[in-house]
């Protein structure tokens, strides 16, 4: 591990100042400043691309432990833009491992700050909300930083799944290193920013799974003559990805299976009427206490989300009509879930796949493929 010492600052849009010890790339990133608080995988955590254009703070201590392997990623790079920790493991100590945090870090040109409080810095967020953020190595003048972050983009009304998503079709087996021996049957999966795991679990339970763009109509997936469709997580505002809440209206109308999560889950509760908000700190970790309403269970699920859908919005007479709410969160109530009562669709707010997290909620891809399976036996 290089000893040499590289000062850093994270600037804070309200002015906020914590200064540390930079690892990883050197340079200056932005994004939104938010925190996740799972006791491991900050791997799967640095690969997810639902933290696209995120400086992520996670409230464990110690990161880098363990180092990094690859079979452990979620996509094909890192996607945060900046990583926020108390104290970078000083050495590494697993066996599977390939190489150290901060060598990943530099490989993909993603700043690094340690030796901040973050129990302060998450405690302001907690009490003010996620906000726009910068970490820098070359710029050390907070009063510059903080004109530059003021003048950053923000997160409402950003369409930030367009810039992570595949923009080829590609079969799942491709990435994921599955094959599905006795396919069951076919899926197309949006790729708003989808993480392997998915793939690996939809493989699993029989379905042989095509990967599409983001912007993909629905007439186009319709040509593939998939038996379900699968509305993957991803980062931004749902509202803004207009081509996918067109193309998942169009899909509602053909009574074709649809199961989302994430923000596919926002997705398809817009396309069925309901409206979306940003939330002050979102949901991130792999130990948030959601209750399945339907089956009168509590289930620790994996989260990553700062919107959410507004639950008094469910319509109970909407375009495709009734919607109910299936799960929510017991910390604040926020909707984690819905079902579509008219057309086969459904949806959760967390991460069923989870990597890392909890595997209370891998039913639900048994669920896709009843309701497929129950589809198909009345064609």
């Amino acid at each position: 591990m290089n000893q040499e010492v590289t000062q850093a600052v994270l600037v804070l849009e309200d002015g906020a100042v914590f200064r540390g010890r930079g690892f990883g790339a050197t340079g200056t990133a932005f994004g939104e400043v938010v925190f996740n608080t799972g006791m491991t995988g900050y791997q799967e955590v640095l690969t997810d691309p639902s933290y696209h254009r995120q400086l992520v703070a996670m409230t464990s201590v110690q990161q880098g432990n363990y180092g990094i392997t690859d079979a452990d990623a979620e996509s094909s790079r890192v996607q945060v833009s900046g990583f926020i920790v108390r104290e970078e493991a000083r050495r590494m100590s697993n066996w599977r491992a390939q190489r150290s945090l901060a060598d990943e870090l530099r490989a993909y040109g993603t700043v690094g700050i340690s030796e901040i409080d973050t129990r302060r810095l998450t405690r302001h967020i907690r009490s003010l909300g996620a906000m726009r953020a910068v970490i820098s190595t070359d710029v050390l003048d907070v009063d510059e930083l903080i004109s530059q972050v003021q003048a950053a983009p923000g997160m409402e009304g950003a369409n930030l799944a367009a810039e992570v998503s595949t923009s080829t079709v590609y079969q799942a087996n491709e990435v994921a290193g599955v094959d599905v021996v006795d396919p069951r049957f076919r899926v197309v999966a949006y790729d708003f920013g989808i993480k392997h795991n998915i793939l690996r679990l939809l493989a699993a339970h029989g379905c042989e799974v095509t990967v599409v763009p983001s912007t993909m109509s629905a007439d186009d997936v319709l040509a593939l003559e998939p038996d379900g469709v699968f509305l993957s997580n991803g980062p931004g505002d749902p509202a803004a990805v207009r081509s996918g809440i067109a193309a998942v209206t169009t899909l509602l109308a053909t009574d074709t299976p649809v199961f989302g999560i994430c923000l596919g889950h926002q997705i398809l509760g817009l396309a069925a009427g309901a409206s979306s908000y940003k939330m002050r700190f979102g949901h991130r970790g792999s130990n948030q206490p959601v209750k399945n309403v339907e089956r009168e269970v509590v289930e620790i699920t994996s989260h990553n989300h700062g919107f959410a859908l507004d639950a008094e919005s469910l319509p109970q007479d909407g375009p495709f009509g009734r919607v109910t709410q299936t799960h929510v969160n017991l910390n604040d109530q926020v909707n984690e879930g819905l079902r579509l009562h008219d057309v086969p669709a459904f949806s959760v707010q967390y991460h069923p796949e989870a990597a890392p997290g909890p595997h209370d909620a891998r039913y639900l891809f048994q669920q896709f493929c009843d309701v497929m399976n129950a589809t198909k036996g009345k064609a």
